[in-house]
Parts: structure tokens; C-alpha cells; sequence
């Protein structure tokens, strides 16, 4: 049997904490960008985003970004408008839930935004299949027996 965790492995480790290295300083948007949240994942490395200029653009997660960084619904990032097609842009960089905070405190972002809404990891929020919510059934005896 072949060995688990070979070069490959420690080659991928290395890209993915040389990416954490980069995400040192804030980036903010510059000419050509705007601030988007991501409202549904469309397959293929494409996504829909509400733009914070208040336009819903199509937009395409980067190769260099692709399997490396994973975009969930509810994100902020980055993107790049295209300059020949307004409703398309492509992600440039998606930014971590303190980063996001950071942005909304600088005033970048809008204070009407939720940030990280789809982490409801609290066992109290997640509804159980199982629980039946207090109600009670009455069953016939002589229907259940048939």
C-alpha cells in the first residue's frame, strides 16, 4: 500500500498557508471593483451576487481561486466588473467574516448587510426531524389493529 499525505499533499499545505500569508492587510475596492454578497451558487464556477452599488451581476469565480477557496452563499467578496458587459464580473478575492466586520466598521460596506447569516451553528436553531413540536395525537384503537 502507497503511502498517505506524499509530496502532493505537503505541496497543497504549502499553497494554502502561502495564501493565508497574502490575507495580512486589508484590500479594499478600487476603480473597476465593487463590494458584493453572494446570493446563490449557479454551478460551473459562476455565482449570482448583489452588488453594493445595487446592481445583481453574474459573476465567475477566478481560476486561481477555484478548489482552493471555497465561495458559500452569504459571502462578502471582491469582484471585478467587466468593462464590456455590466452585469457580469468575476471574483477577485473573497474576504473572511473578520475581515468583512472590518470593512463594515471603515463604512466601506452598508450597515444593512448581515454578515456570515447562513452560520446558524447553534443547536438550539436547528430543527430536528425527529421532534414532533408538542403535539399530541389521538389514535382509534380498533383502526390501528386492522
Amino acid at each position: 500500500m502507497g503511502r498517505t499525505g506524499g509530496k502532493n499533499q505537503k505541496n497543497k499545505k504549502k499553497i494554502i498557508r502561502d495564501l493565508e500569508k497574502e490575507k495580512g492587510e486589508l484590500i479594499f475596492k478600487e476603480i473597476g471593483q465593487e463590494y458584493a454578497q453572494i446570493l446563490r451558487m449557479l454551478g460551473n464556477g459562476r455565482c449570482e451576487t448583489y452588488c453594493f452599488d445595487g446592481i445583481k451581476r453574474l459573476c465567475h469565480i477566478r481560476g486561481k481561486m477555484r478548489k482552493k477557496i471555497w465561495v458559500n452563499i452569504g459571502d462578502i467578496v471582491l469582484i471585478g466588473i467587466r468593462d464590456f458587459q455590466d452585469h457580469k464580473g468575476d471574483i477577485i478575492l473573497k474576504y473572511s467574516a473578520s475581515e468583512a466586520r472590518s470593512l463594515k466598521a471603515y463604512g466601506e460596506l452598508p450597515s444593512s448587510i448581515q454578515i456570515n447569516q447562513n452560520d446558524n451553528k447553534d443547536p438550539e436553531n436547528i430543527k430536528n426531524p425527529l421532534h414532533d413540536e408538542g403535539f399530541d395525537f389521538e389514535f382509534q384503537e380498533d383502526l390501528v389493529s386492522e
